[in-house]
């Protein structure tokens, strides 16, 4: 069992299953969302539970995708992509251990000028 929240700890998490291995998307939306790059896991729907949703808001960023966030603190939490069985869960809001280690980085080619990606990871365009 993996646990997590939101700074605030209005929103708390359970997720029912070991975490599979992490994304990074350097995408311009997610760096957006969270103020660098989006670092998730994909987690069954049927494997998390929510605590507190009723402070959780979505935003719908996209036809295909809506993020959960905290409406206490502005935690970003979830990254769910409509209709889909996988919800991605930001790995910084998850208590440590998390027994995983990032595994790609992705969405590269929008990543910001400020940084680099130096840790060896295969890295996808897009």
């Amino acid at each position: 069992m993996h646990r997590g929240s939101c700074l605030c700890g209005a929103v708390s998490f359970e997720v029912a299953a070991p975490l599979h291995p992490p994304d990074a998307c350097h995408c311009s939306q997610c760096r957006k969302q969270s103020g660098h790059y989006w670092a998730s896991t994909d987690v069954a729907r049927a494997d998390l539970t929510i605590h507190g949703a009723e402070k959780l808001t979505w935003f719908r960023s996209s036809e295909k995708v809506r993020r959960g966030f905290c409406s206490t603190c502005g935690s970003a939490l979830f990254w769910d992509p409509i209709g889909k069985d996988l919800v991605g869960v930001a790995m910084g809001a998850f208590d440590q251990p998390t027994d995983t280690q990032l595994r790609i980085h992705i969405f590269v080619a929008e990543k910001g000028d400020y940084y680099d990606i130096a840790d060896g990871l295969p890295q996808n365009q897009y």
